[in-house]
């Protein structure tokens, strides 16, 4: 499958370089970090919320969990994970479970982790469990335009 056709137009047309590897079916985001031998905290992964009668995307590092208390913190309402059947139907693109990190394409609000502002590169699925996105630290700053920053894992 390889890059999602929505993920690849969105970062085409926001004028980013980025550069793709393949690697190995994953089950997970930290074994993908593991098998493509890039760091945990520059592994960046996506979790659909349920969110106000709709869904939220959180973006956090691969080594780290969704806090939903701090979630509720910023935007002051209930949320609670998404069930997977949900998230599929949200992005029809991507392979079942690999939640892309971009909501913009997608029309989601999304929110992202801080601790991903603390690498030089970022890396991400690109819409199957065998493709792996890479970005400089300022084209994902730029594809994140906008997004809320905030300590969201735990």
């Amino acid at each position: 499958m390889g890059i999602a056709m929505t993920m690849q137009e969105y970062l085409e047309d926001s004028h980013v370089l980025y550069d793709i590897a393949k690697h190995n079916r994953t089950s997970n985001s930290e074994m993908t970090a593991r098998v493509s031998h890039v760091p945990n905290n520059a592994l960046a992964k996506g979790v659909v919320l349920k969110w106000d009668g709709g869904y939220l995307l959180a973006v956090v590092p691969a080594s780290r969990h969704v806090d939903l208390k701090k979630v509720r913190e910023i935007v002051g309402e209930k949320v609670e994970l998404a069930s997977e059947e949900e998230a599929v139907a949200l992005f029809p693109d991507c392979a079942e479970g690999a939640v892309p990190i971009f909501g913009a394409p997608y029309h989601l609000p999304c929110v992202v982790d801080q601790g991903l502002e603390t690498s030089d590169d970022v890396y991400f699925e690109g819409g199957d469990h065998r493709t792996l996105v890479h970005v400089s630290h300022d084209a994902f700053e730029r594809l994140m335009y906008g997004i809320p920053r905030r300590q969201i894992s735990g």
